[in-house]
């Protein structure tokens, strides 16, 4: 999965999967958690801190998220998305 960003330990990655709604991984250690890009709902287990932190992050992201989702599902290089500061 290609990465778009990371911040704080935290690394963001596009998931593509057409079966499954929009959604990116986030991996922080040995943890990883699935994000729906349009809901925010997370399917997993993640540490809170970086939990709030990930989801503060697509909250600013969203627009930029959806359309990497786009271009990964047209199969297009996808873009860097500025990290959390």
């Amino acid at each position: 999965m290609p990465e778009i960003s990371r911040f704080f330990g935290i690394a963001i990655a596009i998931a593509y999967e057409p079966q499954h709604p929009a959604r990116f991984i986030a991996y922080a250690g040995a943890h990883a958690v699935a994000v729906e890009i349009e809901t925010g709902a997370v399917i997993g287990h993640f540490p809170p801190r970086a939990l709030g932190l990930v989801l503060e992050w697509r909250q600013r992201h969203v627009a930029a998220l959806r359309e990497n989702w786009r271009r990964a599902s047209i199969r297009h290089p996808l873009y860097a998305v500025p990290p959390l500061e």
